[in-house]
């Protein structure tokens, strides 16, 4: 990595000391005040470079969601952003996002999921997803997407229904198949037109 502006290393300071203290990451306005920087503009100039460089990520359009890459221990720290139904479809609030901040900053091996982009978790409800080895209350790694392949477990938003589910997707003539992994349970169809992609499982954490 190139060496660090004078600026760009009180940026990556102030991140790492404010999640220490506050459990959560900073936000732009925060960061702005915080490195007495003249705008807002000059916080996301900065943290672009700082991203493109590797040295932090985020999830666009999810507010508190900077997170460190640690280059000497290997592990980045990923938004945790909500719940998603492996079961019975689950409502949410918004067709967008599960929340618009991080309910929790996670730290996990960068080995384990690379240094990607849009990367966020979920915490799962249900057993739909059993026999892929994910369990009720297991953490899934997501990265932000609005496509997939066959057989790719994906987290879908329902439109009409407005609901979101976990599933493994198919497509299929005229029709869209979302497979659980338990075979105790029925796959769900649905229009293509219904159904919006939103991210695909990358990672999962067992509980322990």
């Amino acid at each position: 990595m190139a060496k660090l502006s004078e600026r760009r290393e009180q940026i990556l300071h102030f991140i790492q000391e404010f999640g220490k203290e506050k459990r959560y990451s900073p936000s732009i306005r925060e960061i702005m005040k915080g490195c007495k920087i003249s705008s807002p503009a000059v916080v996301q100039h900065h943290l672009k470079i700082l991203e493109r460089e590797g040295h932090i990520a985020h999830v666009p359009e999810v507010s508190r969601s900077i997170t460190l890459v640690d280059g000497n221990r290997q592990t980045v720290k990923i938004p945790l952003l909500g719940y998603i139904a492996a079961g019975e479809p689950l409502p949410v609030l918004q067709p967008d996002s599960w929340s618009n901040q991080a309910l929790e900053i996670l730290e996990v091996p960068a080995g384990l999921i690379g240094v990607k982009d849009n990367i966020y978790a979920l915490r799962v409800k249900g057993v739909s997803m059993i026999d892929a080895l994910i369990d009720d209350n297991d953490l899934v790694i997501m990265q932000g997407t609005q496509t997939a392949q066959n057989g790719e477990m994906v987290a879908v938003w329902l439109r009409r229904e407005r609901e979101v589910t976990l599933k493994k997707i198919y497509q299929e003539k005229g029709r869209i198949r979302l497979q659980p992994a338990n075979r105790e349970m029925k796959p769900f169809y649905a229009d293509p037109e219904n159904v919006e992609i939103q991210g695909k499982v990358i990672a999962v954490f067992r509980r322990l």
